[in-house]
């Protein structure tokens, strides 16, 4: 499933670093804290390679 926007990607991109080891656990803060504990590696790679292009920088509610 594609990260929704700009900043979902990003989250899901710093918690897959985290994940990875290669960011401190502790670094994370908000979304990416949840995706972290909540989804899986491959989940957090789908949402990470979303592409930027076309996507809203936040998603709106609704």
């Amino acid at each position: 499933m594609p990260a929704k926007s700009k900043a979902q990607q990003k989250a899901a991109g710093a918690a897959l670093s985290a994940k990875r080891g290669e960011t401190p656990k502790s670094k994370l803060i908000g979304a990416s804290k949840e995706m972290y504990e909540s989804m899986s590696e491959k989940e957090l790679e789908e949402f990470a390679e979303t592409k930027h292009k076309g996507l809203p920088e936040h998603k709106k509610s609704g």
